[in-house]
């Protein structure tokens, strides 16, 4: 489960989806973004804490947490998405986060951002805030997270998205997080796996002139 994703020179993509709630909208805007990501040739790894038992801080640990962090550690990037409840991001992904250990597991990981909320004004405070605790953690977050407000009138009940704007948005997510993996990641982990004896050295030669 630990493996690099420089082993079998893919990427591999754990999203997490921050509520538990039934039918949620977060859920519905996560769909999009998961889908582009496939579509580019990305492994998605989907996170639905509602299938997880995750313990709070200090009460110790579950086999739930530590399958988490493994799968968190193994990502080359990850897309977090939460609700905005309270002018905050919602506590489900706090307890996520809070089961990512110390030193946390997203410490050096690439990660992409994504909010939804009922009011006009969108998920502006709990993204804020989210990024907030994702880079004391030690995430390289991405500064292009996407807000969607109004979501109860961008989103049918069966998931369909009303708004093309809306959907080239979530869609554009997944793409911004792959470049940047592909510009400032992969290379990395393509040198990684040379050393490592990995990589065949005469194999990636020939991919490198098209033969």
């Amino acid at each position: 489960m630990a493996t690099s994703p420089a082993t079998h020179n893919g990427i591999r993509i754990v999203t997490i989806l921050g509520t538990t709630r039934p039918g949620n909208f977060t859920g519905m805007a996560l769909a999009l973004v998961e889908d582009e990501l496939r579509r580019a040739g990305a492994e998605v790894d989907a996170v639905d804490p509602a299938a997880l038992e995750l313990p709070f801080p200090g009460r110790g640990d579950s086999a739930d947490a530590a399958a988490l962090r493994a799968r968190v550690e193994a990502a080359t990037g990850l897309v977090l998405a939460t609700p905005e409840y309270h002018g905050s991001f919602s506590s489900m992904l706090k307890l996520v986060i809070e089961n990512l250990g110390f030193p946390s597991v997203l410490a050096g990981k690439p990660l992409a951002l994504v909010g939804v909320a009922a009011g006009r004004i969108g998920a502006i405070k709990s993204l804020e805030q989210l990024r907030a605790v994702c880079s004391h953690v030690g995430a390289i977050v991405l500064p292009s997270a996407i807000s969607i407000a109004q979501v109860r009138q961008v989103f049918d009940p069966d998931g369909s998205c009303r708004e093309p704007r809306v959907e080239k948005l979530l869609r554009s997510q997944a793409r911004n997080l792959l470049d940047y993996l592909r510009r400032h990641v992969c290379p990395r982990l393509t040198l990684e796996a040379l050393a490592r004896g990995e990589i065949d050295v005469e194999a990636l030669a020939l991919d490198g002139d098209g033969r």
